[in-house]
């Protein structure tokens, strides 16, 4: 079983180690995650042997709170609720505010006299000794009282023998206040005696200015370093506000809102312009431009219309329309992107390892160097006051914190940028893996082409174009196959209507045949022309034309005369030549596998400049191909589709999903791309090596710093060059070395992806073709309502839409609810040919208006 629990009370490094080796040491369980930033734990036990309680025992035994994390977040337990980030700042405001306060007098009491600066007359002078200590004792007490917390849960982990950063902080400024305690008796008992060399020895020797120092600075740095982690977790955030919290359900004709939670499968949803999409579905009525930007960083709006799929929290920006859910509550896409984006900001990367093993035994190892900075000092005869301080010194500069920071922080705002941006990566693992890749290897279809044929030549012979495209359509639309598919939608986007077909026929491998207003016509391939006696010398050249350029001819005929060629082909990504020239950029070696035969193999290469192609293999033989490109050193990365390259995918070392927008839970990918572009997987592969360099940023400077401010304050260079560091600047510099750390990791917010040239060029273009359009539009087109009677649902306004659309020069949106159909003309239609168009589908006009 595997279960998530929150965990409350983790400051640092040492923190975490110690509950995953409390946790992970009971019987049972497999696997230990503790998330330091998050502050979760993820653990995998077997039931007959562990229950949920006895995991929860084990944390707060150790000193911290545990609550069983349901799937909306915190659930209440007996330990400890979730700590709410905002409360957290809030509360370290407050005792920021206070600490500084005291501070200040504090300072200017035991400091201000050595930069002249007048003191009351009740504390100067040797005869007031007594009262100049016992002032900064009570002005030193309201700051160890607002900053508790540290003593708390510093000596509760000493106490469990786990101590953590709190234990050096409140050792160190323990320490200086006892000591201040132990100088105020040695002050009176002189004033007592008349020993004033004992009350000027020990008046100049008082530590709590340092003991106030340490608190507030640290306080400070942990505001800051809080502050900056509660931004490494704004990309789950964003992803989390996407969701609307309620949706616009017809159950039974009635419109009604109900809460995002009640919302069923097969529920029909109605979603206005401006609102977001509250589950995923299918269109089932209306056309729109959806804006996806925030799931897949696709910044131009997608069109939908019926029978498209549409995903929850996508903002719909122009028409209404309505769907019939599909997915909803955790199965959403949404909700499955947070959770692989929680799942991998919360997974362990292999570069932590070495951090991890440090920080587990990194606060014994500083309070035993402490402890031998004072023994070794006191040895050669130093005064007690100097190995105090460098053993207070010692104990506040070491700072386990920037090493447990190091690679967390990173990896959050790494796969956080990686969501907002369409890269969705399922652990830590495979981000790191991606980063050492070498090769990479490309499945033809969806990936590096569109993964449906399309028209690509029109080549007409002896007729006109529009009459060769008007007798494919008629052909190809009684037909299922897939190139007539291709057929038919281009002849409907060049606005050609279909005429009157009858005797349907086709044969397998080779065309179709059927009567074309009453003529005999055929398409087909070149066998089934030439065994139909058919001839094909104007056209023969350039259809092996296009078969060696990789597309498909397909030949057309009427009365037995050739009239032309339609070419058809899966066509390359306008992004696909881009990307593979941004991997090769790189240094990573390209290859193409494909199922095609070779020529067409050797088409997309030639087009794409790949430099090696594999043509004719099964899913198997992909697999098979991986496994030979590892066998050779190489560190290979899969892109398929996720479908019928699993096998590949779960080969490689770094399995990529393309265009998973609608699954993204693909068991077999270790990166899941939410669009159909190859240049996402060149950014995946960016944002890698970016995050990994961070990481080594991170994990250099954290044991470069303590490797030096560690002996710097235990006073090694103290003899050689009379370098050494007082408490106060250890507490700032330990402080300053976190906040440093997880600013860095901040710089992968500004990670910037390679956008398409076609995608960098869009908004100009864009604005260009509108303006075109509208005033083209404004010359040549009109529009005329129609009021419709008789129309009941979805199926009777389609049917006249259909008929309208098949009048040359009209385009229609017919709407059943409001009885209207708005036609756009481009030609000269009369109000006639209108009518009896929607006559003719079996509805009455009540009226036509301008």
């Amino acid at each position: 079983m595997t279960q998530n629990f929150n965990v409350t009370g983790m400051s640092c490094a040492a923190c975490s180690a110690h509950v995953e080796k409390a946790v992970g040491a009971l019987p049972g369980v497999r696997l230990v995650q503790v998330n330091l930033l998050a502050g979760t734990m993820k653990v995998e036990y077997d039931e007959s042997a562990l229950d949920d309680s006895s995991i929860i025992k084990a944390v707060v035994d150790g000193g911290y709170g545990a609550s069983v994390r349901s799937k909306e977040g915190a659930k209440a337990s007996a330990a400890a609720p979730q700590a709410d980030p905002n409360a957290d700042l809030k509360e370290m405001q407050q005792r920021i505010l206070i600490s500084f306060v005291f501070l200040a007098l504090l300072m200017y009491v035991s400091m201000g006299h050595m930069v002249g600066a007048p003191l009351p007359g009740v504390l100067a002078g040797a005869e007031n000794m007594m009262s100049f200590a016992l002032t900064q004792f009570l002005l030193t007490l309201p700051i160890c009282i607002v900053n508790k917390k540290y003593y708390i849960n510093g000596f509760k982990t000493l106490w469990h023998r786990a101590p953590t950063m709190d234990a050096l902080i409140a050792v160190g400024s323990g320490a200086a206040m006892l000591y201040g305690v132990f100088a105020l008796y040695q002050i009176g008992y002189g004033l007592g005696h008349g020993d004033m060399a004992r009350v000027h020895e020990y008046g100049h020797d008082l530590y709590f200015e340092s003991a106030g120092m340490i608190l507030a600075l640290v306080t400070l740095g942990k505001y800051f370093e809080t502050r900056a982690k509660k931004r490494t977790g704004e990309a789950i955030a964003k992803l989390m506000d996407l969701r609307p919290q309620t949706a616009q359900v017809i159950r039974d004709g009635v419109e009604t809102t109900v809460p995002i939670d009640e919302v069923l499968v097969g529920d029909l949803i109605a979603v206005r312009p401006g609102q977001s999409v509250p589950v995923d579905g299918v269109i089932t009525e209306g056309r729109t431009a959806l804006d996806e930007s925030a799931l897949t960083g696709e910044s131009i709006p997608v069109e939908k219309g019926e029978g498209d799929a549409i995903i929850a929290a996508t903002i719909n920006k122009t028409g209404s329309v309505i769907f019939r859910a599909s997915r909803v509550g955790d199965d959403t896409t949404l909700s499955q992107i947070i959770r692989l984006v929680e799942e991998a900001s919360a997974s362990k990367a292999p570069i932590a390892a070495l951090a991890d093993k440090v920080a587990g035994v990194f606060v014994p190892v500083v309070l035993g160097i402490a402890f031998v900075t004072a023994a070794v000092w006191l040895a050669v005869g130093a005064s007690f006051t100097f190995v105090l301080s460098c053993a207070i010194a010692v104990l506040v500069i070491s700072c386990p914190c920037a090493l447990g920071l190091a690679t967390p922080v990173a990896i959050m705002v790494g796969t956080g940028v990686g969501a907002e941006n369409g890269v969705l990566f399922q652990s830590a693992e495979a981000l790191e893996r991606l980063q050492a890749v070498n090769a990479v290897v490309l499945d033809k279809t969806g990936t590096v082409t569109e993964g449906h044929p399309r028209v690509t030549d029109v080549v007409p012979d002896g007729v006109a174009e529009r009459e060769l495209l008007t007798v494919a359509l008629s052909l190809e639309q009684p037909s299922e196959h897939p190139l007539a598919e291709a057929v038919v939608t281009y002849a409907r986007a060049q606005g050609v209507p279909p005429a009157e077909t009858k005797d349907f026929s086709a044969e397998v491998g080779k065309g179709i045949a059927a009567k074309v207003n009453g003529k005999p016509c055929t398409a087909g391939n070149a066998r089934l022309m030439r065994e139909q006696g058919i001839d094909l010398s104007g056209l023969e050249a350039q259809g092996a034309a296009f078969a060696a350029a990789g597309k498909t001819p397909l030949y057309f005929a009427c009365e037995g005369q050739a009239i032309g060629l339609l070419a058809i082909a899966d066509v390359v990504k306008e992004t696909s030549a881009q990307a593979v020239q941004a991997l090769r950029n790189l240094h990573i070696d390209v290859t193409l596998l494909t199922g095609d035969n070779q020529v067409t193999a050797e088409a997309i290469r030639k087009e794409l400049d790949i430099p090696r192609v594999v043509a004719e293999v099964l899913p198997q033989d992909k697999e098979r191909e991986i496994r030979a490109l590892q066998e050779q050193g190489r560190v290979v990365a899969m892109v398929g589709d996720g479908i019928n390259d699993a096998p590949a995918l779960a080969r490689a070392d770094v399995g990529i999903a393309i265009g998973a927008g609608t699954d993204v839970a693909i068991e077999s990918a270790d990166v899941v791309l939410m669009k159909s572009d190859l240049m996402d997987a060149v950014n995946a592969v960016r944002l890698s090596h970016a995050v990994i360099r961070n990481i080594r940023q991170n994990l250099f400077w954290a044991f470069f710093y303590n490797c030096i401010g560690i002996p710097l304050a235990a006073g090694v260079f103290w003899t050689a060059f009379g370098l050494k560091l007082s408490p106060m600047f250890g507490a700032a510099a330990m402080s300053l070395s976190s906040v440093c750390v997880v600013s860095n990791a901040l710089r992968l917010k500004l990670f910037r992806p390679l956008h398409s040239q076609r995608s960098a060029a869009q908004p100009a273009e864009t604005i260009e073709t509108v303006n075109e359009t509208k005033k083209r539009k404004e010359e040549t087109s009109m529009k005329k309502t129609i009021s419709i009677e008789g129309m009941m649902c979805p199926h009777c306004s389609g049917r006249v839409t259909e008929a309208l659309n098949a009048l040359e020069g009209v385009s229609a949106e017919v709407s059943h609810e409001t009885g209207k159909a708005v036609c756009t003309l481009t030609g000269a239609v009369s109000d006639d040919a209108l009518r009896a168009a929607v006559t003719g589908a079996g509805y009455q006009v009540l009226g036509i208006e301008s």
